[in-house]
């Protein structure tokens, strides 16, 4: 079966900002320590206010430099 994976990034050294935004999303959500963190022992919920919350502050940020 062909491997569908589409979460590669289109650029790889983003990793490094992507990795603190998600840092410091998780805080501001009050997860502490996230990094360190089991993703698989959080709640979908909590996962998905993380994810959900980078993308728009990603959003926000686009339309500042539009």
């Amino acid at each position: 079966m062909a491997n569908r994976n589409s979460n590669k990034l289109v650029v790889p050294e983003a990793q490094h900002g992507l990795n603190q935004l998600k840092m410091e999303v998780a805080n501001e959500v009050g997860i502490s320590n996230y990094d360190a963190m089991d993703k698989g022992n959080l709640t979908s919920r909590q996962n998905g206010y993380v994810g959900g919350n980078m993308v728009k502050k990603m959003v926000e940020a686009y339309e500042r430099n539009l």
